[in-house]
């Protein structure tokens, strides 16, 4: 099952349909030289709906698998409706989508190297992130760049390396979406990482359904949950975990997930 959660997920976003776009207005993209990645990225920017008119600062999501996020047509298995369910929250939030490498997913996304998959190039696309794109987007649209501000998002593997980067850039993101993270991948290394850590103040908001087809992917996210309980205070509640009766691992589960985790992150 795992094999086939790793390719699916790995090699699907390269896939276009013929469907009409249904991104909204208040959705543009951008293209950003990734040199730690030797490659462009194609970036998607969410701005609220009184960006234009305002002259306030806004906090900030970054989210992985931007081609799933905004709009049926770039989407394999349906996408995650974030503009439509910012737009209707009335939303005061700036998203900044980055789409995954296609092929280049798994390598970019996992933090170590599987012994049996490989990969292990998520420094690289951190690195990326925190310190080609974020300059960018801080300098060209109106954030607040503190921590307490910066979020970071994604399910799956997009959930393992949102869990990671918490604890390699604590001073960047102070907030997390972890979506059915695939901890397997790196089990391991993530949960020496973990026990390492002293100190964890980032708001982290666990999603998972208990159907994902494999025992391992929930027993890992309660175990990871335990472990940063033991790091501070389960009174501070600065954790929530959301298990999902009959959840399964795709679009629906996290699309579905996606306004709760919103609403108690910010």
């Amino acid at each position: 099952m795992k094999n086939f959660f790793l390719l699916f997920f790995s090699f699907f976003f390269g896939f276009l349909n013929a469907q009409e776009s249904t991104a909204s207005i208040q959705v543009s993209t951008f293209s950003i030289e990734a040199p730690q990645l030797k490659t462009t990225k194609k970036i998607w920017v969410y701005l609220p709906k009184n960006y234009q008119n305002s002259t306030k600062k806004y906090p900030v999501i970054y989210m992985h698998d931007a081609q799933n996020l905004f709009d049926k047509k770039t989407s394999y298995a349906g996408e995650w409706n974030i503009d439509e369910t910012l737009d209707s929250l009335n939303a005061q939030i700036i998203v900044i989508g980055i789409e995954n490498g296609g092929e280049k997913r798994m390598e970019e996304l996992t933090p170590f190297k599987n012994e049996k998959y490989g990969g292990g190039n998520a420094d690289n696309y951190l690195d990326f992130t925190v310190n080609t794109l974020k300059p960018f987007v801080d300098k060209t649209y109106r954030t607040k760049t503190a921590a307490k501000n910066t979020c970071i998002f994604g399910s799956s593997l997009g959930g393992l390396i949102s869990y990671y980067a918490l604890l390699k850039y604590p001073k960047v993101f102070g907030k997390a979406g972890v979506f059915s993270p695939s901890f397997w991948f790196n089990r391991k290394e993530i949960f020496e990482m973990t026990e390492k850590t002293k100190k964890l103040k980032s708001k982290i908001y666990f999603l998972c359904g208990d159907n994902e087809g494999d025992d391992d992917m929930l027993r890992d996210l309660n175990s990871i949950e335990y472990k940063v309980n033991t790091i501070r205070c389960e009174c501070k509640m600065l954790n929530k975990k959301i298990i999902v009766k009959a959840g399964q691992h795709n679009e629906k589960l996290w699309r579905e997930g996606f306004k709760k985790a919103y609403l108690w992150l910010f």
